[in-house]
């Protein structure tokens, strides 16, 4: 979205921010929200800040959105200040409106936020080595650690039953009677294997409403990109992009980052042979996680391995449901994306469970 610069300004001026405003520049690396960034000057001082037009036709509840981030941003940063940390590039610090609201809308019905800019960090598209997948591991279980003591029950389930497998397999059960261009033919090999794991698919969904796994604070989208390191590369400081915070179990994010962080293909590998789980990340990862997230229940740290297979399931049935229908939720580049996805997902699982005895035995 093309939104001119004076647009901005005047958007900008309904947020409590002092000083003179330098420069608006667009930041056109976010793929879902048009974001913003802002320079001001201010007694000397040059002070930063981002700006994002929220797309509500993702979003559809903005100010849900945004009263989860800001309750648990609240809740790290009091932690922070408490342990005498560097809370400006460890948290997401949101910048209300002068009306002391979350979000501005404009005259056309756009929902805007602002936070103060994170400068002097770098971020990775991809792990490159084992010290890399322990840093991640050490952001979320860091992450998940601040918001331990967090009721998770308070937030708003912005995107209701999102990982919810049973869910997931009745859509999958439409998407059969879609049968887009009789496509179901070509995948009967995909089909067979997701109703072989269809139980084990559901044991996390069904362990947390069987109340066996506690409801905590959940990120739902834990992968390398998402995560703010030092400029040296380091050391990880903050967990961002938080729109998809809700209640949950933490094996969601868990789960997400193992599926994302042990396999070095890419999500869309045409050869399968590419696609495995990388027992050397995969062991760097889970002792990161393990060594910062103290206070995981006995019931969900037996968890934390399944969990990764879990996520990679769903994210099968999910692409697989999408070829299904017609390529219309998932943006495609071909024809065959979506099956595409859907095989390196299945592959990745097969790989998991050859090495299962390995992954599964975790060392603190």
């Amino acid at each position: 979205m093309n939104i001119a610069n004076d647009k901005i300004e005047e958007v900008i001026s309904h947020f409590k921010i002092t000083g003179t405003l330098l420069n608006i520049k667009a930041n056109r690396e976010g793929h879902i929200n048009s974001t913003f960034i802002s320079t001001f000057e201010a007694g000397g001082i040059i002070k930063k800040y981002t700006h994002q037009r929220i797309n509500t036709h993702v979003f559809k509840h903005p100010f849900e959105v945004m009263e989860n981030i800001n309750a648990i941003t609240s809740h790290i940063r009091k932690k922070l200040i408490k342990e005498n940390c560097e809370v400006t590039k460890r948290c997401l610090q949101v910048v209300k409106t002068k009306d002391n609201t979350l979000l501005f809308v404009d005259k056309v019905g756009g929902h805007w936020r602002t936070y103060h800019f994170i400068d002097d960090v770098k971020t990775f598209s991809t792990i490159e080595n084992e010290e890399q997948a322990k840093l991640l591991g050490h952001a979320v279980g860091q992450f998940q650690l601040y918001l331990s003591d967090f009721d998770g029950t308070t937030l708003h389930e912005t995107i209701p039953h999102f990982h919810d497998m049973t869910l997931r397999y009745k859509q999958l059960e439409k998407a059969k009677k879609v049968n887009f261009n009789n496509r179901i033919e070509m995948v009967k090999e995909e089909l067979h294997f997701l109703e072989v794991n269809k139980e084990r698919g559901q044991r996390l969904w069904q362990s947390m409403e069987r109340g066996l796994l506690p409801v905590r604070v959940t990120h739902n989208d834990t992968k390398m990109n998402n995560v703010l390191f030092s400029l040296d590369g380091k050391e990880a400081l903050c967990v961002i992009d938080l729109d998809t915070v809700m209640p949950g179990t933490i094996l969601f994010d868990t789960g997400d980052m193992i599926r994302t962080a042990t396999n070095r293909a890419a999500e869309d590998e045409t050869d399968l042979n590419k696609v495995e789980c990388d027992v050397a990340l995969h062991k760097a990862l889970i002792q990161g996680y393990l060594s910062k997230a103290l206070f995981l229940t006995p019931s969900e740290k037996e968890l934390v391995v399944e969990s990764g297979r879990n996520i990679t399931q769903i994210m099968a049935v999910r692409f697989l449901s999408d070829y299904l229908n017609g390529d219309i939720y998932y943006h495609i580049e071909r024809e065959d994306h979506n099956i595409i996805r859907a095989r390196t997902q299945i592959k990745l699982i097969q790989d998991m469970d050859k090495k299962w005895d390995i992954l599964t035995h975790i060392e603190n």
